[in-house]
């Protein structure tokens, strides 16, 4: 063998090992029960192919598992047995693209979360501008749906909040009366700053959005907005949400039954 060609073999074989030494180390600095992908673990791309081999290993010795191809978790051990991460927690790198937020939860598991169902769905609904989401694992089952601008960090739970007002009559179980007081609840929590980003996004939505976003903003006196939301209506459009003007009094000024 010419001294050229052993020199070539032991740097592959140094990279590789550095490799596996710089994945095990992230991988022990993982919180138990958190999930993560080969971009969590501070290695180059071009690296892929030996941390694929490590992580293999890694299974085989049972220190991590497999979630779904490229996702992996750590095992979180308590005194009855291992636990399972979270939904969040088991969704986290789908909704994340190279540590940016480009999607959230919505549908009904949010809309529990809100406290505005108790229904628990068996499927996610993950929302996207940039693409569709699609999964179908033994653990995981999400269908997509577009978002109506691209998902940052800073709007995602404003999003939310929209989409509560976009599916009002589609959210199973609803309590309408005890849901428009949770809503104003989520209003009130919100700065101005998340107020006027609130209302900014709320343009991208259906006419009936802005209108009930209006409707909440007046009962809360939160007035300055008002004429921008109002100059996006038709004034001879109704809107049916099925709300009672002992709910929300200020709906017989936004045309919504």
């Amino acid at each position: 063998m010419s001294s050229l060609l052993r020199k070539k073999l032991d740097i592959c074989y140094i990279c590789k090992v550095k490799t596996t030494e710089i994945i095990k180390l992230a991988i022990e600095n993982i919180p138990e029960g958190t999930t993560f992908g080969y971009s969590d673990l501070n290695i180059d791309k071009s690296n892929y192919v030996a941390a694929a081999k490590a992580i293999e290993r890694l299974i085989v010795a049972k220190k991590i598992k497999k979630l779904s191809k490229g996702v992996f978790y750590k095992p979180e051990q308590s005194v009855f047995g291992e636990l399972k991460p979270s939904d969040e927690e088991l969704l986290k790198n789908y909704l994340y693209q190279d540590n940016k937020r480009i999607a959230y939860l919505t549908g009904t598991f949010l809309y529990n979360r809100m406290g505005l169902t108790t229904q628990v769905p068996a499927q996610f609904v993950i929302a996207c501008n940039l693409k569709r989401i699609y999964i179908n694992t033994q653990k995981i089952k999400a269908k997509p749906v577009k978002s109506y601008v691209d998902v940052t960090e800073e709007n995602y739970e404003l999003l939310g909040f929209l989409d509560a007002l976009k599916d009002w009559k589609k959210i199973p179980d609803l309590d309408k009366t005890s849901g428009i007081g949770i809503l104003l609840s989520y209003l009130t929590s919100m700065n101005k700053e998340q107020r006027d980003l609130l209302v900014t996004l709320a343009l991208k939505y259906p006419p009936r959005v802005i209108a009930f976003l209006g409707a909440l903003f007046e009962e809360k006196g939160f007035v300055d907005k008002i004429s921008e939301l109002k100059a996006k209506l038709n004034p001879l459009s109704t809107y049916n949400f099925g709300i009672k003007p002992v709910d929300l009094p200020t709906i017989k000024n936004w045309n919504i039954t």
